[in-house]
């Protein structure tokens, strides 16, 4: 946990370093004038699409922890876990995300952290593919993007097909056994890939890539009604950009593995609102200063919450231990859909 504040803090502080070199990048004056006459009541709107966005990856998140064979995790808690999350995207690499994993090993009895852990990855992996998905028409309007959305397609598409090749994991995993240090924890591997085999199978990935473009969209639409704030002319075309500027900030911010796309995702937000929407360099800051307030430091805002009505989240780690067999679903079953 020391560890962990650390990075947190590290994140809070980029965010900070951020938004201040994009205020003063925009000129500051400038900037302080069109947020004065930014009309605030399309904020909440726009929060209210973060929520929307929020509760529907919740369901592809209950549905995951369902899905590996946890039964004895209520949706209330579930729903604590899942939000208490929120801050762990603003430390280097997100790689604080895994104690979403382990809380979530600790708060059930029926499922290890070896198993636990592809629940974590599998929703940023879909998350991945729901916004290149909306991402995907605007790609037309910008050539250059091109080959690196093709890479991230089929990168994305070749972990899948891999990961459903069951003999050839096996094979692998078989080969791991004999060997000398990663041997002694076979057991934990098989479970990893086991929990990953049945996320990434075709039916629920398509269930989860479906219900993450929804939910992003809605993220999509917060942006443009913050557009309209700014005084940006109501039409389809600007809600074809915010939607489609949004997606590709997020996948950059993604791709950059720094805490929360910090600087990554502005840098792009802003650029592309200058290719698409406006010349206007006080209005892109703006917007951009605005989405990322509604977006990522409002999820930060509400895990910090959680995490502060919730002690236990708090509680001491402990060791990774085998679950019974009979606790963990079998290659043949079907849960969930």
């Amino acid at each position: 946990m020391y560890t962990l504040r650390n990075r947190l803090l590290i994140g809070l502080g980029l965010g900070v370093g951020v938004m201040l070199v994009l205020a003063f990048w925009s000129d500051l004056s400038s900037l302080e004038n069109i947020l004065s006459r930014f009309r605030w009541e399309f904020f909440p709107l726009a929060l209210a699409c973060t929520l929307f966005n929020y509760v529907l990856r919740f369901g592809k998140w209950h549905y995951y922890v369902r899905r590996i064979g946890v039964r004895d995790l209520s949706p209330a808690e579930s729903a604590r876990l899942f939000v208490a999350g929120f801050p762990l995207a603003v430390t280097p690499g997100k790689v604080g995300e895994a104690l979403k994993a382990l809380w979530l090993s600790e708060w059930s009895n029926e499922v290890a952290f070896s198993r636990a852990l592809p629940v974590v990855l599998a929703e940023r992996f879909s998350d991945g593919l729901a916004v290149l998905a909306l991402s995907a028409l605007g790609v037309f309007a910008v050539p250059a993007l091109w080959p690196a959305f093709l890479v991230a397609l089929l990168l994305s598409l070749s972990i899948v097909v891999l990961s459903q090749i069951r003999p050839l994991a096996l094979a692998i995993l078989n080969l791991l056994q004999r060997a000398p240090l990663i041997g002694g924890q076979i057991h934990a591997l098989r479970e990893f890939y086991e929990a990953g085999y049945l996320l990434l199978g075709p039916r629920p990935l398509l269930f989860a890539v479906c219900l993450g473009t929804v939910s992003w969209l809605g993220e999509g639409v917060g942006f443009y009604l913050i557009l309209l704030g700014l005084g940006i002319p109501p039409s389809a075309s600007v809600l074809a950009d915010a939607i489609f500027v949004l997606a590709v900030s997020t996948l950059v911010g993604s791709a950059s593995t720094l805490p929360g796309g910090l600087g990554a995702a502005e840098a792009s937000i802003t650029a592309l609102l200058l290719l698409t929407v406006t010349s206007d360099h006080a209005v892109a800051a703006a917007a951009t200063l605005l989405i990322r307030l509604a977006t990522l430091w409002f999820g930060v805002t509400l895990g910090l919450i959680a995490w502060a009505a919730t002690p236990r989240l708090w509680k001491r780690a402990e060791p990774d231990t085998p679950v019974p067999t009979q606790n963990i679903p079998t290659e043949g079953k079907v849960i969930g859909l």
